[in-house]
């Protein structure tokens, strides 16, 4: 059977190669709305960091989709369904926290958005460049009558 340093161990590997599909998969989403992007990064992060207990007399536990796609293809187990209830409590969890930070970030987005076009607003010039290229050339010739140095514009 299995010691504990080997259970360890076990859970070590498929959490480096859990995180590494998950690094992945934010790869391969960068490219969608944020809207769509975000749920389905929180989607795979809970089918591939759920775990299900597979022995409760020992405390055993094995990822939640592992165990359900075991029980369903090889028909080795009768755990699928525990499994694909963890799977689903897990995600009502974080789809309601990910709802919680949606709202909570939602006005703090809309109220930097006003901030930053305030901004643009009185930053605006409403003089042409032709005007400000006047301005300078008045500029320049009052240095230069002044006794300052004249360098032509190139």
């Amino acid at each position: 059977m299995m010691n504990e340093n080997d259970y360890l161990l076990a859970w070590a590997a498929y959490g480096v190669a859990a995180l590494g599909c998950l690094l992945v998969w934010l790869r391969m989403t960068s490219w969608m709305w944020r809207y769509l992007r975000e749920p389905l990064r929180v989607l795979v992060a809970v089918l591939l960091f759920s775990p299900t207990i597979v022995d409760p007399a020992r405390e055993l536990f094995a990822p939640a989709i592992a165990v359900t796609a075991m029980d369903l293809l090889l028909k080795v187990g009768n755990n699928a369904w525990r499994a694909v209830a963890d799977l689903a409590l897990y995600s009502l969890i974080a789809f309601a926290l990910y709802l919680v930070f949606v709202a909570v970030r939602w006005p703090i987005e809309r109220w930097w958005q006003g901030r930053r076009e305030e901004t643009v607003v009185e930053d605006e010039d409403p003089r042409t460049l032709r005007e400000l290229m006047e301005q300078d050339d008045e500029r320049l010739a009052q240095r230069y009558e002044r006794g300052g140095r004249l360098e032509p514009r190139l």
